[in-house]
């Protein structure tokens, strides 16, 4: 298996990997791959951290980490939002997420980012340094239940006195 940058001309390849993915994920709004173009097309996108996983010429995996900000009366801190990160169907359970999940926060480390969030399932996050949001003081815009909206420090203490609302 390959890692490596996503490439403007897979764009539709991508989008249909990420519908088709998340037809059998185990929550899903049906939006996701309409969620990656709307990123795309925002000032927050890092191409750097946009990566598909390959095997054999095929795309089986991709994840996205774009800029989003924590919010307080006083301050803005820039953090990344990881959203989504997807597997096609026959390739889950062999380690693929987890080596895209790695190589973006490998990546985003050496580009001098601190910190990741996303809304997702604790069970399967927790295992990559994930912790509920709530435990920094961050909580979402909208109302999203608590336990969804994970943080994940890549610098041990990156989020010591940040609080407020990520923009997400």
């Amino acid at each position: 298996m390959l890692i490596r940058r996503e490439k403007p001309e897979e764009f539709s390849q991508i989008y249909d990997l990420v519908k088709v993915a998340f037809q059998t994920a185990k929550v899903a709004d049906g939006k996701e791959q309409d969620f990656v173009n709307q990123l795309r097309g925002s000032g927050n996108y890092i191409p750097e951290l946009a990566l598909i996983a390959e095997e054999n010429g095929k795309l089986i995996g991709h994840i996205m980490l774009t800029k989003t900000c924590i919010v307080s009366s006083s301050t803005r801190f820039e953090t990344l939002l990881l959203a989504p990160v997807s597997v096609v169907l026959e390739y889950r359970n062999r380690g693929i997420g987890s080596g895209l999940i790695k190589e973006s926060f490998r990546l985003a480390k050496a580009m001098g980012y601190t910190s990741v969030m996303l809304v997702g399932d604790p069970a399967y996050y927790h295992r990559f340094g994930f912790k509920g949001a709530f435990n920094f003081g961050i909580k979402s815009r909208y109302n999203i239940p608590d336990e969804y909206v994970m943080a994940c420090e890549l610098v041990p203490g990156a989020l010591s006195g940040i609080s407020g609302t990520a923009d997400f």
